[in-house]
Formats: structure tokens, sequence, C-alpha cells
């Protein structure tokens, strides 16, 4: 009786964990676009929603490794370092099976993750070193360029983009 009710909390937290997890999917693909289009409002929202989501995933982990362990404790297994697939062969039969399918399920799910995320941080990268460059651009252009007359007095030269010139005839 009392394994079947830490085995049923623990199989709704993970249950509720992979949920999560594939919002947390969703969040991650849908960085990757933003990013790509550069709505800085839009990314910002997202960011919001993945931490909330992030938030969530710590907190219900929390309560998978209380169940978990409370689980090893009563079917004998090492509770020190809890594996939910030595859980999963302790249950056996379908109980097993049921978790044996949550550990792939959420494996396959972090791995995506984990690949989605490093690629993001390309765009990442590659969109700030578009905007240093700019920047950089910028910067040059409004400094102008500085050069000597043959008398030695320092004299501002003429901008990279070119003068303002007065429209008036």
């Amino acid at each position: 009786m009392m394994i079947t009710n830490i085995y049923e909390n623990l199989v709704t937290n993970l249950d509720e964990l992979v949920k999560q997890y594939r919002l947390l999917l969703d969040c991650v693909r849908k960085e990757k676009d933003l990013l790509i289009s550069t709505d800085l409002e839009k990314i910002n929202e997202n960011t919001a929603l993945k931490e909330q989501i992030i938030f969530k995933i710590r907190s219900l982990d929390g309560l998978r490794v209380n169940y978990a362990t409370e689980l090893a404790n009563l079917l004998g297994a090492d509770s020190e370092n809890v594996r939910l697939l030595e859980l999963a062969q302790k249950m056996g039969g379908a109980q097993g099976d049921k978790l044996r399918l949550f550990h792939s399920t959420l494996e396959l799910i972090i791995k995506r993750l984990s690949d989605l995320n490093a690629e993001n941080a390309k765009y990442a990268e590659s969109a700030l070193k578009n905007i240093d460059t700019a920047m950089n651009g910028f910067k040059d252009t409004l400094m102008g360029q500085k050069t000597y007359q043959n008398k030695g007095k320092y004299q501002q030269g003429p901008d990279k983009s070119g003068h303002l010139v007065s429209k008036e005839a």
C-alpha cells in the first residue's frame, strides 16, 4: 500500500515534469525563430516564460528526488544515488515499464533541448558580433579622421561617411 502511494506520486510528478520539459522545448524552438527575426520585445517575453518554466522544473525535480528516494528506501535500492532505471528494475512489470518509458522520454527531450540550446547560443553569438561590428562602424563614423596640415596644425578631417552639405543655393 505504501509503495503504491509513493509510486503514484512519483509517476504523477514525472508526468508533470515531461509536460514542463515539452513546454521548455517549445520555448527554445521559438527562441531560435525570434533570434533570427531579432524581435527584441518577443525575445524578452520568451526569456521570461522560459525562466518561469525552468523554475517549475526545478521545483518538480526536487519533489521527484524526494519521491524517488522514498521509493528506493522501501524497495531496498540505493537511496543515495537514486536512478529511475534501478527503480524500474526493482518494481518490475507494468510499473517498471512505465518508469523506463518516463526515463527514455525525459532523456530524449533533454538531449533535444541541449542541442537546440547550443544552436541558439550560436545564433545569439552571431547577432552580438553583428551588433559589435555595427557599433564600431558607427563609432568610427562619428569620430572622423584626424589629419595634419603642412604647417603642423591639427585639423579634423572628413568623416568616412561624407560631409553634411547645405541644400541652399
